[in-house]
């Protein structure tokens, strides 16, 4: 008997139906509405925000650290400059960024994640969203991004830095600038790349690592954004999709 005529039962390892395996897949099936609705309503309510600024920096950076301080002043300048500020809506950097843009009337976006430690969401935020997945946070903080400022941090604000180098390198979006500040922290890497990637073992092209700008100030930083800032290619990076006609269409 087929699947189909069993009903879409599974077969287990004696020809008996395997109810755990069909369950499991029923569970995978509905998690795809799940990862939709993250997707529905992240896009509902970022398209509303206009362009913005996505700040990154770690979760443990302490409200008595200079570089909580610069953030703060960060998301200011980026709120003066007319954008939002998104960030990942936890504490450290995210939330001094937050309260920049949020004691400057500014809109002040948190892309909150469910974490089992760690990840609460921070008071600056007037426009909170939360995430399961982080792919799909993701592509919140990229898609409606005029560019990006980067503060010291842990494995997620690489990820992210490495991830949009990807996405920028192989052409699946288009240019836009990511600035890192504190040369202190970011200098290391950037010698690396360049020495032992670009040029040592050549995987990437010299030109990648002109991809960034590294700062020590988030004036210079905000400025870099702004004055890159094309509000037409910013309305075609956003705009929806409208699928074209399909192969073998005649009309």
């Amino acid at each position: 008997m087929s699947e189909l005529e069993s009903g879409g039962a599974t077969a287990g390892p004696n020809g008996d139906r395997d109810f755990t395996r069909d369950l499991a897949m029923s569970r995978e099936t509905w998690r795809l509405f799940r990862i939709l609705s993250e997707f529905i309503d992240g896009f509902e309510v970022m398209s509303k925000v206009g362009p913005a600024v996505s700040v990154f920096g770690s979760a443990r950076t302490k409200p008595d650290h200079p570089d909580y301080a610069a953030a703060v002043e960060a998301g200011r300048l980026i709120c003066q400059a007319g954008f939002g500020c998104i960030t990942g809506g936890g504490p450290g950097i995210m939330e001094a960024a937050n309260k920049g843009a949020y004691d400057c009337g500014g809109k002040s976006v948190g892309l909150n994640i469910q974490l089992p430690f760690e990840q609460e969401p921070n008071r600056y935020q007037n426009v909170p969203l939360d995430f399961r997945y982080f792919f799909v946070r993701k592509v919140m903080f990229v898609k409606y991004a005029v560019g990006f400022v980067m503060f010291p941090g842990g494995f997620g604000t690489l990820d992210e830095f490495f991830e949009t180098l990807t996405l920028m390198q192989t052409r699946k979006i288009e240019r836009f600038p990511i600035v890192l500040v504190g040369k202190s922290y970011w200098e290391g890497l950037v010698d690396w790349m360049r020495r032992e990637l670009a040029e040592r073992r050549e995987t990437i092209s010299p030109g990648d690592v002109d991809l960034f700008s590294v700062t020590d100030d988030v004036g210079e930083a905000v400025e870099i954004i702004r004055s890159a800032y094309d509000p037409a290619a910013w309305r075609s990076q956003v705009r929806p999709t409208i699928p074209g006609p399909r192969l073998g269409d005649t009309h």
